[in-house]
């Protein structure tokens, strides 16, 4: 349920404010997923991909409680590099939820479209040897609140040995590291649309709003999905439904990371740059028409640092665009 921010009193900024009423908002949701699972589509279930995040958990725990666990399928991932805290915490939630699940290995997938190989290609260009053995990540240097400067990525890597480097990464190696890795997303949700076929069932998505607004996804890959029962969630929202669906501490208490490179890239190192209570608490205060003087001063912040997390916010929805674009239709051209 999206906040009305015209009710929100303008007494004085809190984050409070925005606080959940994770009942309402939980009964709000399972009245959609029974409304465009059964009557929209006129499916018979839903399919998640349960990683044992805290997005992915949530959508599995409200699909379970609207349509019954009988009629939700989660399906387990994994590839090669995928950490195996993944796989024990999403079967620990199946077996809470009482929902069947079904492993689909992706290892073969990867390897015949050349996942790895073409990322290593790219690395091995900034670090000689780099290949079987090594562990890698993309990280973005400096945090949003400490410095003004671009979003700068840097390769961070690791020999067998434990020996540790690090590189401004260009952008061609950059493109071609991002480009390789997204086959593990595209190739997931791949396989969720098998099973979502042959069970007449929907791919239910688990983005959350920080992903889908500002831009963290792959197209036609985690950002592909029949219905988006959290997309208009806050991180921060996500996080206060887990504890009222009573998602397991250990899956609220992890790091988020998108599993995606084998060094373990969280999603704040990543992309976001700062911690989400104070993104979030920044993205909705000038929502609802809070000054910057006002959220700075609640958060004890100076209010150059909330201005700057503010055109950062500006700067990512503007340049990920053609991320929520729809196809270019020659019949839509005047």
């Amino acid at each position: 349920m999206n906040i009305s921010y015209d009710q929100i009193p303008k007494k004085k900024f809190s984050k409070e404010l925005f606080s959940l009423d994770t009942k309402l908002e939980t009964d709000h949701i399972t009245n959609f997923l029974k409304t465009s699972t059964y009557k929209t589509l006129r499916k018979k279930g839903a399919v998640v991909g349960i990683s044992g995040g805290i997005d992915s958990s949530v959508v599995v725990a409200l699909c379970a409680r609207a349509l019954g666990p009988e009629n939700v399928l989660g399906i387990l991932l994994p590839e090669r590099e995928s950490s195996p805290e993944s796989k024990e915490l999403a079967l620990r939630l199946a077996k809470k939820l009482k929902i069947q699940t079904i492993e689909e290995d992706i290892t073969g997938i990867l390897e015949g479209a050349g996942c790895y190989e073409r990322r290593n290609e790219a690395l091995s260009r900034l670090f000689p040897g780099f290949g079987e053995g090594w562990k890698a990540k993309i990280a973005i240097s400096g945090n949003l609140l400490e410095e003004g400067t671009l979003n700068i990525f840097q390769a961070v890597v690791k020999d067998p040995d434990g020996n540790s480097f690090q590189k401004r990464i260009p952008l061609k190696e950059f493109m071609q590291v991002v480009a390789a890795s997204n086959f593990k997303q595209r190739s997931r949700m791949m396989m969720l649309y098998y099973h979502a076929e042959v069970r007449n069932y929907v791919v239910a998505g688990t983005p959350n709003k920080n992903e889908t607004e500002l831009g963290f996804f792959v197209k036609y890959g985690d950002g592909a999905m029949d219905i988006n029962p959290i997309g208009h969630l806050f991180k921060t929202q996500v996080f206060q439904l887990a504890e009222y669906l009573e998602i397991p501490w250990e899956i609220r208490e992890r790091t988020p990371t998108t599993d995606t490179y084998p060094g373990g890239s969280t999603q704040e190192e990543f992309f976001y740059r700062i911690p989400f209570d104070l993104l979030d608490a920044i993205w909705m205060g000038t929502d609802a028409g809070f000054s910057i003087i006002e959220i700075a001063d609640e958060l004890n912040l100076p209010a150059f640092q909330v201005q700057r997390v503010v055109l950062d916010i500006k700067a990512k929805k503007q340049s990920t665009q053609y991320l929520r674009s729809h196809i270019i239709d020659i019949n839509d051209m005047s």
